[in-house]
């Protein structure tokens, strides 16, 4: 990848996802903030551009696994679903239970716990919610898309008109729930437990960086992967049959 400063966080990372540890461990957002350059993203962290250009160029140099940017729209959806979705579905009511016993336990001595319980209530609503609405109605709407562009028959147009609506409004629940988890970070010291905290307690603060960590892929699988491809298609489909949306 020629001139990694200039190239934008969030392309750096839709080319090879791996390179997402880097960006984690310098506390860089690739995900819902990554539309900016290297170059600037490490001035507002101040972060040494070459240190980083080096760790990216190291990664880059390795194979990828699983290359999310060679899968069609139906195959991410499918992949963000069993994997993302699933994951988040049956991660929270864990954390609601760790996050309310650690509040009974260790809320006096440490009365953040009860705003870290309050922010991760009102993502899991929210979460849930967002979900939703993309398992029934942006998602299917997506592999509809792919199956009539691939056969070669019509589609109606959808009744949110153009697909860059459903998605801006994705989008920007997205950038929500990051600044919320960016919170959260803040309050847990970095998901760091305190010197008296109890085996629950370490273990809820790993299973809330991981619960981070997994939102950032699953967002960035869909602001810089799938919602750019489905656009794209969208465009396509609609330019070629004639359709004005």
């Amino acid at each position: 990848m020629e001139n990694l400063a200039q190239t934008k966080v969030s392309k750096i990372v839709a080319q090879n996802y791996k390179t997402a540890r880097v960006f984690t461990r310098y506390g860089i957002d690739f995900c819902c903030n990554g539309g900016i350059p290297l170059e600037e993203a490490c001035e507002n962290k101040q972060v040494d551009l070459r240190e980083i250009e080096n760790d990216i160029s190291e990664v880059l140099s390795t194979p990828i696994e699983n290359d999310y940017q060679k899968m069609d729209p139906t195959e991410l959806v499918d992949h963000i679903v069993n994997t993302h979705h699933d994951y988040v579905s049956s991660t929270i009511p864990v954390l609601q239970a760790y996050l309310n016993k650690l509040c009974q336990v260790h809320g006096e001595r440490h009365p953040e716990l009860f705003k870290v319980n309050e922010l991760f209530d009102e993502a899991a609503i929210a979460l849930l919610s967002h979900m939703e609405k993309e398992e029934f109605v942006l998602f299917p709407f997506i592999k509809s898309l792919v199956e009539a562009s691939e056969n070669q028959y019509p589609l109606s147009e959808p009744y949110f008109g153009h697909i860059e609506n459903p998605i801006a409004m994705m989008e920007h629940e997205h950038a929500t729930e990051g600044e919320r988890f960016r919170n959260i970070a803040k309050l847990t010291n970095q998901y760091e437990p305190p010197s008296d905290a109890c085996q629950t307690y370490r273990v809820t603060y790993a299973l809330l960086k991981e619960f981070e960590e997994d939102l950032h892929l699953h967002i960035h699988l869909e602001n810089n992967i799938l919602f750019p491809k489905s656009i794209e298609l969208f465009k396509e489909y609609f330019e070629q049959s004639g359709a004005v949306v």
